[in-house]
């Protein structure tokens, strides 16, 4: 599954579909405009009155342009465009730097190529080029190997448990690093963070071995409910942050590095040489600019309601009758999280298209990711349009789909 849309939705940026979302494509003389289950979700999903999360990348071009109707409101229009990087991408790249309190903020096109420039700059000051990592972070999962393949980079996995690493693991890891890389919160293990306490201590370990520390902030905006702490304060533990403005913004795309004033000069060095000099990124800028200003400030607002969302799933699914599921974390991090189901994908994804397109509500958008025999995964996003559900109303939805799920079971069994 690729991250490149920030989904388990198969917009995957390599153009590919995860597996079993052509579970349905007919064989060759069958119907050929039947649609898979993937353009069948995403249907339901769009045409459904009540969602847990409206995400803009999902929605018709017609509609995505609209966002760009509030660009005046950031930005004063009547300034000259951008030119390879002037104008409104500075603009965005300052009110960057102000809120995690870093001297200077750089704005790249992708997230991965911000840490890879960053990672890469920090090899050259350290003389090393391990980069200590966790097995689930984004580079490891879903970058194709770009650290080695393209930066010269080597990553060493610092724990193989589905958490942040402790300070005693990164303590004692075995090999030396120049650089340790942090995902805030760790998408693939559940979106999961570590405590403030223990976010420190392993900051503190990385310093021990005089090792840079680099925070893989691509969701680090909305950390701030769980960590009780400022954006700056949580920013202000490592030497550089990456950010992104797509995943919790709700940007057009685009992301920034920031750290010290030195690194950053580096680093735009690096993104030319990479490509990533764009000529011109007015839209995607403004989109962040908006994102900003709207999103960032609602994001604890969401958090506080995932929690809701989550303990009444869970006495939904129990009270339909699921003999085992799990949400995880039972009180989610950040505004997204996990839910475990003992079915085949298919099955549970067929059942949860279904559902929405019969009811008109969707608890269940995603992609349905097989993790072994009977076994599937999907995530869950909590934006505005989830704070329209009570409590009861998500009990009520996750009932009624445990009980389809088990006659659908039941019927295939």
């Amino acid at each position: 599954m690729s991250d490149a849309a920030d989904d388990r939705t198969g917009t995957a940026g390599d153009g590919s579909v995860p597996v079993g979302e052509h579970a349905d494509r007919p064989g060759e003389g069958d119907d050929a405009s039947r649609p898979t289950l993937r353009e069948r979700r995403i249907a339901a999903w769009r045409g459904a009155p009540r969602v847990l999360a409206r995400l803009g990348f999902l929605a018709p071009l017609s509609e995505r342009l609209t966002l760009l109707e509030a660009a005046g409101g950031v930005y004063d229009l009547d300034e000259t465009s951008d030119i390879y990087g002037n104008g409104v991408v500075e603009a965005l790249e300052e009110r960057v730097a102000r809120l995690l309190g870093t001297e200077a903020a750089a704005f790249f096109p992708t997230g991965t190529m911000a840490q890879q420039v960053a990672l890469r700059c920090w090899a050259g000051r350290t003389g090393n080029p391990a980069v200590a990592l966790h097995p689930l972070s984004h580079p490891e999962v879903h970058e194709r190997n770009a650290f080695s393949q393209v930066s010269g980079l080597r990553p060493v996995r610092v724990t193989g448990e589905p958490r942040l690493p402790t300070a005693a693991e990164v303590r004692d890891a075995e090999e030396p690093f120049g650089a340790l890389m942090l995902e805030l919160p760790l998408r693939d293990a559940g979106f999961v963070l570590p405590s403030w306490e223990e976010l420190t201590a392993v900051v503190d370990a990385a310093r021990e071995r005089e090792a840079v520390v680099h925070f893989d902030g691509a969701r680090l905006w909305e950390c701030t409910e769980h960590f009780g702490r400022s954006l700056e304060e949580i920013a202000g533990l490592a030497d550089s942050v990456y950010v992104s403005f797509y995943k919790s913004l709700d940007a057009f795309g685009g992301a920034a590095l920031a750290g010290p004033a030195g690194l950053v000069e580096e680093a735009r060095a690096w993104r030319h040489r990479y490509g990533g000099n764009v000529f011109q990124q007015f839209p995607t800028a403004l989109s962040a600019l908006i994102g900003l200003e709207r999103e960032l400030p609602r994001l604890p607002e969401y958090v506080r309601h995932a929690r809701v969302v989550a303990a009444a799933l869970r006495e939904g699914l129990a009270a339909g009758g699921l003999p085992w599921f799990r949400v995880h974390p039972e009180a989610p991090h950040t505004h997204d999280f996990q839910v475990w189901l003992p079915y085949e994908a298919d099955v549970v994804a067929e059942v949860a298209i279904v559902a929405a397109e019969e009811t008109g509500a969707v608890l269940f958008a995603n992609y349905w990711d097989p993790k072994g025999p009977a076994l599937s995964c999907t995530e869950v996003y909590v934006r505005a349009a989830a704070l329209e559900w009570t409590a009861g109303d998500v009990r009520e939805a996750a009932e009624d789909f445990a009980r389809r799920l088990l006659r659908a079971a039941e019927a295939t069994a």
